[in-house]
């Protein structure tokens, strides 16, 4: 019957968008703005009616392409100083009170592509509807003001949050919505068309990266997908955690990667797992910034969604915040079974695609400070339901990363330096980093100065060890949860922990900093900019917005030694250190985290290194606060910040009796039992 219904709905306002071609009731230049948007809605409409027919199973390759291309060709970047999905573009076309509201009404529209795919009917209406709903307004003799255009949108996002927000819940727990594991498991791989079954955007990039899946002999292809699900099982038992009380595990890739996805998912249903695969978030409600969280293709234009990144500024408050979290505890009620019986994710991260200069434009939405705070308010509350239906203490992760062609003609020699890198002798890095742990646990805090340009000066607070035969500051990090191998890593004290913490070119999740600078008082940050932009104001928001998740401060939740000194001769050989992940890039130097501890939601988990010692230094001043109240001990960020080795000085551990233990100087590490690691740094 309710689909019936749905059916009903939205042949109606199929109709009325095909009549909003042809009109022009609404007065210009707002009939010229609705008359391609419904056109693109009509187009969306075709897409999701040649999909359910089974009329593209018969399309050429050739096909697919043209096809695919026409569905994103608005916002690619040679087309978007003139859509209206620019919000630069539409406040010059629409004005300063319409423009903005109604390029965020054009963007949400774009998650219909996913929803004629998936055959999302109810999505697909509602979106139709609001639309329509909007465009009423403007037949008027008089044009609407803001406010009128604001609060449809807003009880849009409110009331069908218990469609959008709900339906995210379940698809990251029900293996039954299996849209893109049919696709992974059922597909002829050497057949390039699958790619194109998912409805992401698909570029050379990612032809070239199912090609050379395809071109690798199956030997490789099982190395890779073992290091990584192997890697995930380690997790579990290194972490005390009972894998076998679990039922799903949700795999997240870029589109290309299926050959080792499907092998993945071979491995994973020997340990009793099945997999939830979904699409990064379609829609700003469920969408965290620029990071895409899901499977993925390509991004057909990274300005686009950085223009966007804020558009929940147009609804949020203290009442949605409220009814966004009751659907959430909701849809997890509903679906607790289902949550309690998932493992956690296994990522499949991805380097090499182009650098992205984000422009900063006053056209575009920003969250007032009060926003703000609700925003992370929000997200803390968020990470707090999950974890009481996904429970923190049970469940784990791995991530590995590989590069993709558009890294450059070295790619396939990349690749192959990267198997090398994920598969290092655990063992042997296992040992040199115990070496480094038990000087780090003679001292009472540790000393990182940088070189050269590069004006790191950072005293780091270690915890006191009670009993030092069974008891560490460090974990020795190998290749289990965090692939590659390569770090000891704490959570520091927060109290005397301060000093200046610079990095003279980094990438930080996708988005570039020049002379990254961060100032610490006792493990707050209490000044912040970069270089990236001439005004300074706007330096300071990159940070802030980017850097510090829009907080005003927050903590160092972690100090760490990279120690995978073959992944950094790797980056200088073929220059591409400013294209290597965080996963990677953290293993190149030592690297201080802002947000959470490396523990967070589980620090009351006993976990031990290999040598049987329980590292002990998972809680500090802030997020101790979690037995009062959570709200205040959690940040749901966590960014690591990296000095690679040629911008490193030294590395010092101070000792309360004065001592004082060196352990990386002159560009190599001088402890005794690690000079292994300077082979790499010649």
């Amino acid at each position: 019957m309710e689909r019936t219904v749905l059916e009903e709905r939205d042949a109606l306002s199929m109709e009325r968008l095909a009549s909003i071609t042809k009109e022009h009731t609404a007065q210009e230049p707002f009939g010229d703005y609705f008359r391609k948007t419904a056109s693109f809605v009509i187009k969306m409409d075709e897409v999701y009616r040649k999909i359910k027919d089974g009329k593209t199973k018969s399309y050429t390759l050739e096909q697919w392409q043209a096809f695919n291309q026409s569905l994103y060709e608005d916002i690619l970047p040679e087309n978007y100083e003139h859509s209206y999905g620019n919000p630069k573009y539409a406040v010059e076309k629409l004005g300063e009170v319409h423009g903005r509201i109604l390029s965020f009404l054009y963007a949400e529209l774009y998650a219909l592509i996913g929803y004629a795919f998936e055959q999302r009917l109810h999505e697909k209406v509602i979106l139709q509807e609001l639309l329509i709903e909007v465009y009423n307004c403007f037949e008027e003799e008089e044009l609407p003001g803001y406010r009128r255009i604001q609060q449809i949108i807003y009880w849009f996002e409110s009331d069908y949050s218990e469609i959008t927000v709900a339906h995210r819940i379940r698809e990251a727990v029900d293996p039954k919505l299996d849209f893109a594991a049919k696709i992974v498991m059922e597909s002829d791989l050497k057949d390039l068309r699958y790619l194109y079954r998912y409805g992401e955007y698909i570029t050379e990039n990612e032809r070239k990266m199912a090609e050379f899946m395809n071109s690798l002999d199956e030997e490789t292809v099982e190395k890779m997908a073992s290091t990584f699900t192997e890697g995930y099982r380690i997790g579990f038992v290194l972490g005390g955690k009972d894998l076998s009380k679990k039922q799903t595990v949700n795999i997240r890739y870029m589109v290309g990667f299926e050959r080792m996805v499907r092998l993945a998912i071979r491995n994973f249903e020997k340990m009793g797992l099945k997999p939830v695969i979904y699409r990064a978030a379609l829609e700003r409600i469920n969408k965290k910034g620029v990071h895409r969280i899901g499977y993925y293709g390509a991004i057909p234009n990274r300005q686009f969604d950085y223009d966007h990144r804020a558009d929940q500024a147009i609804y949020l408050d203290k009442a949605f915040m409220e009814r966004r979290l009751g659907v959430m505890r909701s849809a997890y009620e509903n679906y607790k079974t289902l949550a309690n019986g998932h493992a956690g994710p296994a990522c499949i991260d991805t380097f090499g695609e182009p650098e992205f200069y984000p422009q900063t434009k006053p056209e575009a939405y920003y969250l007032s400070d009060k926003q703000k705070k609700l925003q992370t308010q929000m997200d803390n509350e968020s990470v707090q339901i999950t974890n009481r239906y996904i429970i923190g203490k049970e469940r784990s992760f791995t991530i590995i990363a590989f590069p993709v062609p558009e890294i450059g003609a070295d790619f396939p020699e990349i690749f192959k330096e990267t198997i090398r890198i994920n598969t290092l002798d655990y063992q042997l890095y296992a040992d040199i980093q115990q070496k480094l742990i038990d000087a780090l646990d003679q001292g009472e805090s540790v000393h990182v100065l940088g070189k050269g340009e590069n004006h790191t000066d950072m005293h780091i607070a270690l915890h006191k060890l009670n009993d030092p035969k069974k008891q560490t500051n460090f974990e020795n990090c190998v290749a289990d949860v965090n692939i590659p191998v390569g770090e000891v890593f704490t959570s520091p004290i927060l109290k005397g922990t301060s000093g200046i913490l610079e990095a003279c070119t980094v990438y930080l999740e996708g988005l570039k900093y020049e002379k990254l600078h961060l100032e610490f008082e006792d493990g707050m940050v209490k000044a912040y900019t970069c270089k990236n932009f001439e005004q300074e104001e706007y330096n300071q928001n990159y940070v802030r917005e980017n850097v510090l998740a829009n907080h005003e401060t927050l903590p160092i939740g972690e100090f760490a030694i990279g120690t995978n000194t073959a992944a950094y001769a790797m980056a200088r050989e073929y220059h591409i250190e400013g294209k290597l992940p965080i996963l990677i890039a953290e293993k190149t130097g030592p690297h201080f985290a802002v947000g959470d501890t490396c523990y967070s939601w589980a620090e009351d988990t006993p976990v031990y290194n290999p040598d049987k010692k329980e590292i002990i230094a998972r809680d500090n001043e802030i997020s101790i606060r979690r037995k009062e109240d959570p709200g205040e001990a959690y940040f749901g960020h966590h960014l690591d910040i990296t000095i690679p080795y040629d911008e490193l000085g030294s590395i010092e551990v101070q000792c309360a009796d004065g001592r004082r233990i060196l352990i990386f100087a002159d560009g190599k590490f001088v402890l005794p039992g690690t000079e292994e690691l300077n082979r790499f740094l010649n």
